[in-house]
């Protein structure tokens, strides 16, 4: 993985423990192999043109902030036909390291108002930042074009399968109605 940018980072990793508090640009651009282990973690077919560049810096007395643009062109199955898709990805990265976070004590909480914050860790790893916010972004449901879903039926060996109309009674009323009329518009003559 490549570091670059007017000022560099010292590799991936931002000491913000450190006395001086100064804002520190980076821009990381992971090379061929880097993708491809992207990759393979996040579970995607190929990962191209990876670029996550921002800056960290003070927030406040004891608090950080990242702000950063990630841009990154991912591969992945179609839901459908499993074949590749190819997205775009481009999105604002935002997060806020709070020396006074506190973490949900209970089994099950809420999810925050504000889904940037997060606890203050002493280092800070960008390139994990960059994987987890390419993580956030991926497609749930990539569909290649013109792939159709199609209706799936299903039933006990023996019965005959439900299928939507099946389930909407009232949808043939509306036909029994106008043959009715039409009935009874032919008996009045």
């Amino acid at each position: 993985m490549t570091t670059q940018g007017p000022e560099q980072t010292a590799g991936r990793i931002v000491d913000l423990g450190r006395r001086t508090r100064a804002a520190t640009p980076f821009r990381l651009e992971p090379d061929a192999g880097t993708c491809r282990e992207m990759a393979a973690t996040l579970g995607i077919e190929g990962l191209r043109k990876v670029r996550f560049e921002g800056e960290v810096r003070p927030d406040g007395p004891t608090d950080w902030r990242l702000e950063a643009r990630l841009g990154a062109t991912v591969v992945q199955p179609c839901v459908v036909t499993l074949a590749p898709v190819t997205t775009r990805i481009d999105r604002d990265v935002i997060r806020r390291y709070l020396a006074d976070f506190v973490e949900p004590e209970a089994d099950e909480a809420e999810m925050p108002e504000d889904d940037t914050a997060e606890p203050l860790p002493a280092r800070l790893d960008l390139g994990q930042v960059m994987i987890e916010a390419l993580a956030l972004a991926l497609p749930d449901y990539p569909r290649a074009d013109g792939a159709e879903l199609g209706e799936a039926v299903y039933a006990a060996p023996g019965v005959a399968p439900m299928r939507d109309e099946d389930a909407k009674p009232l949808a043939g009323l509306a036909a029994l109605r106008d043959r009715l009329r039409s009935e009874d518009d032919d008996g009045d003559t």
